[in-house]
């Protein structure tokens, strides 16, 4: 079940918001309309535990759209479901009763209380639930250790720098133990560093209470590094949803693909979205002849070895392979090279160029459990470099033999040991 479902959704501001919505419906643009067509047929699901970023320029409508994920403002059309609550037609007292118990909200500005500590501001949503004095502010000051600042909880909002009050802001949210977060915007106001040092945070706090969080931002880098998955918005609608590999890769349209020229794709994409499959992988158990046979069909010089779990043991060399088979041997495992540089499935374009560099052989990509899942070859990893929209002149006199990905590259067995079916 989803934590949070859109469907469909419209925010008109205006006298006639109903008409709006219904010239909308029959294709009339956000300027054809009467008022102000804010957010247009707006739908995604978030998944518990996600981190879902709606990122888009100013005027774009993710903060309306953000104001409706907290019942601040009612959609024109269109239901935002909360579990089984539609926040488009819940009564008020359900409103409230959802707003402090299932939703909890980061803002831009801090929106601190300051004549009262960093204590109090961080418990100040569970005495809104009523909660005995002493019970909420162990549970604030154990929201803000997660932050960092438990040794500031006596200290005034104005005593603290702007990173630290955003922090005690994100402990407030924290400490009402809400399933979902709303962040408007919440480090925009930061410095660079510290807004750095903040998306870290956010990232490590995640990873250890897996919040439900709906983020809002203009900074597609900050998009990038947080969001699980992305919204792009554009004149109140949202053109693509998608990981930032996704939106990176294959941008929807001219818009995205603008958007998104000048990130740096070293840093986004990883090993699992340029990597390709090994032409040869032969299994731990078989012998020389096997092997030798293996990368002469595959016509490489090279062939991964794995054992019956998939698990990559090394690399063996045909030239090898022939001279154990002359000299009688019946298994390779003496001739395995286990020396090579391997990368994770999740390991950044940025640091796989330093093993490609140090090895004349495709860079192997393994899962957690150190199963083969494919290879980067360096021709790949230069390829990913360049944005999907962008022609690149190729020599077509180039021997494909002489590419470093021709030789060893994908066909994982599904069992112990490869057939010639599954060698290419």
């Amino acid at each position: 079940m989803s934590a949070i479902r859109v469907e469909n959704v419209y925010k008109v501001f205006g006298r006639k918001p109903g008409e709006a919505v219904r010239r909308l419906k029959q294709g009339a643009s956000r300027d054809d309309v009467p008022g102000t067509a804010a957010v247009i047929d707006a739908s995604f699901d978030v998944a518990p535990g996600e981190i879902f970023v709606v990122m888009g320029l100013s005027g774009s409508g993710k903060s309306t759209l953000i104001r409706m994920l907290n019942g601040l403002w009612r959609p024109s059309a269109g239901k935002v479901l909360l579990g089984d609550d539609d926040l488009a037609t819940v009564s008020a007292g359900r409103m409230r009763t959802l707003r402090r118990t299932k939703v909890s909200m980061v803002f831009q500005h801090f929106a601190l209380l300051p004549h009262r500590t960093v204590l109090d501001n961080a418990a100040y949503p569970l005495e809104i639930q009523g909660m005995g004095k002493d019970e909420r502010r162990a549970k604030a000051r154990e929201a803000l250790a997660l932050v960092g600042l438990d040794q500031w909880e006596e200290s005034l909002p104005s005593q603290l720098s702007g990173g630290m009050r955003q922090r005690v802001g994100l402990a407030r949210a924290l400490a009402a133990d809400t399933d979902i977060l709303l962040m408007d915007e919440a480090f925009s106001a930061l410095d660079p560093l510290i807004r750095r040092e903040m998306q870290e945070q956010l990232v490590e706090l995640q990873q250890k209470l897996g919040k439900t969080i709906i983020f809002i931002t203009h900074d597609l880098n900050e998009a990038m590094y947080l969001g699980d998955r992305i919204a792009v918005m554009r004149d109140g609608r949202i053109v693509q949803i998608g990981t930032a590999e996704e939106i990176l890769s294959d941008p929807a349209n001219d818009y995205v693909a603008q958007f998104v020229a000048d990130v740096d794709r070293t840093r986004v994409l990883t090993a699992s979205s340029v990597m390709v499959r090994p032409t040869a992988v032969v299994s731990w158990t078989a012998g020389p002849r096997q092997a030798s046979r293996t990368m002469r069909e595959a016509q490489v010089s090279a062939a991964f070895v794995v054992d019956r779990n998939r698990v990559l043991r090394g690399v063996v060399r045909d030239d090898e392979a022939v001279a154990a088979l002359r000299a009688g041997a019946e298994s390779i495992e003496q001739i395995v090279r286990n020396d090579m540089a391997t990368v994770n499935v999740t390991t950044s374009l940025a640091e796989i160029f330093a093993p490609s560099a140090e090895s004349p052989l495709p860079v192997p990509v393994i899962d957690d459990d150190g199963r083969l899942m494919g290879v980067v070859p360096r021709v790949t990893l230069l390829e990913a470099m360049v944005p999907p929209d962008t022609d690149t002149d190729t020599d077509t006199d180039t021997d494909p033999s002489t590419d470093d990905g021709a030789d060893l590259v994908p066909a994982l067995p599904d069992a112990a040991a490869p057939t010639e079916g599954d060698l290419r």
